[in-house]
């Protein structure tokens, strides 16, 4: 299913590529397009996050007048959701679709020539062959990143324009230890999912206080501001061992993520006072 995601992407990435000659450019245009098609999702997610929120106090009334009676908290659990119109899995269906496209544009940005430029899998294992038994057998952790930095400028079968802003796209931070430039990206990205991430827990916090919760924050909630230190130390080993490609296209999602949850903060908080 990847795979199959990862094709598709490929052909719209290559359409940008074709228009505007260049991979960092292409990168943009893919993830802005990707954004639009996800706004849906996006909104239903944040109207579900802000429902949440405002039935947490319900949610509190009902474990504490049936906490002896389990049985009766889980059906008053359920009508209470039926009430309110919302299901206790609405945020499945956006966390699946946001792994398989994690998944898929790491696969596209790996492998661009089988993906992006729909390379004859034969020419890339030859050519692949070719630089190992240039290096002594050594494999490459990116064959086809490999190819197209050694034999692109011989075939451009296998040429990808991936020159942006003086960094190159196919570089690997943790195989350029030399150049501090590789770093820009992956801390750039890093510092915006910081930013998205205190962005959701200061909203929840903020709707605790606007219901009056003088309590804890919930395990939930802790797990959030957890989250908001471990996932840019995740990030960031991910961002470092991947192509640049992978890490402009994660930076370009989080900047368009924190305009988006600013305009739908603003559009949703009018459409309640409404």
């Amino acid at each position: 299913m990847i795979s199959f995601f990862a094709n598709i992407f490929g052909y719209v990435l290559n359409w940008f590529y074709g228009f505007v000659g260049n991979y960092g450019l292409a990168i943009i245009l893919f993830s802005i397009v990707l954004k639009l098609i996800m706004l849906p999702i996006s909104i239903k997610q944040q109207k579900t996050m802000k429902k949440s929120a405002k039935i947490q106090e319900k949610m509190r009334e009902l474990q504490d007048k049936y906490k002896n009676n389990p049985e009766k908290l889980n059906q008053e659990t359920l009508e209470l959701y039926k009430t309110e119109k919302m299901s206790p899995f609405s945020g499945c269906f956006s966390a699946i679709a946001q792994i398989l496209i994690l998944f898929a544009v790491f696969y596209l940005v790996r492998s661009p020539l089988t993906y992006m430029k729909k390379v004859d899998t034969e020419l890339i294992n030859q050519y692949t062959n070719e630089i190992e038994q240039a290096e002594d057998g050594k494999k490459s952790t990116y064959p086809e990143i490999a190819v197209i930095k050694q034999k692109g400028t011989e075939d451009d079968r296998v040429y990808i324009n991936m020159e942006f802003l003086g960094l190159d796209l196919s570089s690997v931070p943790t195989q350029s230890l030399n150049d501090w430039r590789v770093y820009i990206i992956p801390a750039l990205y890093v510092l915006t999912s910081f930013v998205s991430m205190r962005m959701t827990t200061a909203m929840q916090t903020k709707k605790k206080e606007e219901n009056k919760e003088t309590n804890e924050l919930d395990a939930v909630a802790q797990a959030n501001k957890s989250m908001s230190y471990i996932m840019p130390i995740m990030s960031v080993s991910i961002a470092i061992i991947a192509p640049l490609g992978l890490a402009l296209y994660w930076l370009i999602s989080n900047l368009l993520m924190i305009v988006e949850r600013l305009v739908l903060n603003r559009f949703l908080k009018n459409e309640e006072e409404a």
